[in-house]
């Protein structure tokens, strides 16, 4: 069931940066702007994730905590724990669908225990990974889309909320899981280069697909010269869905 959100509120900004200031900075400028911002592991890296979520959500953010836990049960239950104690202000946490259905399982009986939950979603195949890659490095012989529909139903089926998964993916997965969140990276504006991305679509394509959130790093932080700043690349994002006129 895809949600009722406006476009703004469906954007998600990837704050893909190892400078606190830098991440705080487009926290202020764009909060009222979209939906959330998404921090990854090179920021909580660099800083570690409590200062990072302290800090963005004093500067007004809601946070997608994007650290794709991967590891043996115990260890990501204890993740999960962690995370659900920086308190309310994280709202989505990532996990690796890869690590298996104990691990994922694990993760949902922990962050249930504990007063506050973000959304649990599992990360399917790696928007950088195109099917050769999948095929002649992790040795997967099934169809990208096969294999990504697969991860999706194990992750409903443990309990989890929703799945990131490249926007190629997406109308598979809404029609296998209805009722699945989709979170959507490799989001590019037709006038935003690829970059590292291999498996992309237009927000616009991405929504018509069923994605719930676009996750959006570059086109928005670091837009071109001919796009302007940030506020305004955000601004002509939004433009476009309301154009194209996307139910949502």
């Amino acid at each position: 069931m895809v949600m009722q959100l406006s476009p703004r509120e469906r954007i998600l900004v990837a704050l893909d940066t190892s400078d606190l200031d830098t991440a705080v900075k487009l926290v202020s400028q764009l909060r009222d702007q979209v939906g959330g911002f998404k921090v990854g592991l090179e920021l909580c890296t660099a800083l570690g994730a409590p200062q990072v979520v302290a800090a963005i959500a004093e500067a007004g953010g809601s946070l997608f905590l994007d650290l794709k836990l991967h590891d043996i049960p115990n260890t990501i239950a204890g993740a999960a724990r962690a995370v659900c104690a920086l308190g309310p202000q994280v709202r989505m946490l990532t996990l690796h669908c890869a690590g298996g259905s104990a691990m994922l399982r694990a993760a949902v009986t922990a962050a249930q225990a504990m007063p506050h939950r973000p959304l649990l979603l599992g990360v399917t195949v790696l928007t950088s990974l195109d099917a050769e890659a999948l095929t002649s490095e992790l040795q997967i012989a099934s169809p990208v889309t096969d294999y990504v529909v697969h991860l999706a139903r194990m992750a409903q089926q443990c309990g989890l909320d929703g799945v990131v998964a490249s926007p190629q993916e997406v109308s598979a997965i809404r029609a296998a899981c209805p009722d699945l969140r989709i979170i959507t990276p490799g989001i590019r504006p037709h006038w935003a280069a690829v970059g590292d991305q291999r498996r992309v679509l237009t927000p616009v394509d991405a929504l018509r697909a069923g994605a719930d959130y676009l996750v959006i790093g570059r086109p928005i932080t670091n837009p071109s010269p001919e796009v302007g700043d940030p506020v305004t690349a955000v601004t002509r994002i939004v433009a476009e869905i309301e154009l194209a006129g996307v139910e949502l």
